[in-house]
C-alpha cells in the first residue's frame, strides 16, 4: 500500500505525527510526506518533536513548493491521502481546487483520481464559509473526518484520544490501528 499524509497549519499536528507513527511501525505501507509552511510553524509552536523527526517516519518527503514532485501527477499510483490536521486555509483550497502548493495538489490529483482523500479538519467554532467548503469537499467526493472527542471506550489521556482518531482514519483504508478500541455495543 502507498498513503500520501499531508500535515497542514492547524494545531493539533501531534495528530498527524502520530498517524506517521503507527503508519512506519507497520511496515507494509509507503508513506509519502508533504507538510505546509504553516505545519512547520505549528510543530515549533506546540510540540519538542523536529522536522528531522518528523521526516524520518516516511519514506519519503516532499517539499509542499514542489508541484512537479510525483505525488502531483495521477499516473503516480497510491492508494489516497489523509491530510491530518486539515486546516481551513488547506480545506478551502482542496474545496476550491485551487492547487497553489502540493498538499492540495496532492489531494486534488487524489480526487479526480476516485482515491481516497481524508479531511481532518482542525476549527472551532466554524463558521459558515467552513461548513460550506466541508460540504463542497463532500460532495466532492473527499471524507471530512474532524478529530471528534471519545468516551465509550475508556479514553483516559490525550493520547487515547489521538489513537482513537488515528484508528478511525486508518479504517477508510481498511487498516487496522492496536490502540484503536471500536464500539462493542
Amino acid at each position: 500500500m502507498r498513503l500520501i499524509v499531508g500535515i497542514s497549519g492547524a494545531t493539533g499536528v501531534q495528530i498527524g505525527y502520530r498517524l506517521l507513527e503507527v503508519l512506519s511501525q507497520r511496515g507494509d505501507i509507503e508513506v509519502h510526506l508533504v507538510v505546509s509552511e504553516g505545519a512547520k510553524d505549528i510543530f515549533d509552536r506546540e510540540t519538542d518533536v523536529t522536522m528531522q523527526e518528523v521526516e524520518a517516519l516516511a519514506d519519503v518527503v516532499w517539499d509542499n513548493r514542489n508541484l512537479a514532485a510525483a505525488i502531483s501527477s495521477g499516473s503516480f499510483v497510491t492508494d489516497g491521502m489523509i491530510v491530518a490536521p486539515c486546516s481551513m486555509k488547506s480545506l478551502s483550497a482542496i474545496a476550491n481546487a485551487y492547487d497553489d502548493d502540493l498538499l492540495v495538489r496532492a489531494a486534488d490529483v487524489c480526487a479526480k483520481e476516485r482515491r481516497k482523500v481524508v479531511l481532518v479538519p482542525r476549527e472551532m467554532p466554524m463558521n459558515r464559509a467552513h461548513l460550506r467548503n466541508m460540504l463542497q469537499a463532500c460532495e466532492d467526493g473527499y471524507v471530512i473526518m474532524p478529530p471528534v472527542l471519545t468516551f465509550y471506550n475508556g479514553c483516559e489521556t490525550t493520547a487515547d484520544q489521538v489513537d482513537h482518531v488515528v484508528g478511525k482514519f486508518l479504517m477508510q483504508f481498511g487498516l487496522t490501528h492496536d490502540h484503536f478500541k471500536p464500539w462493542e455495543g
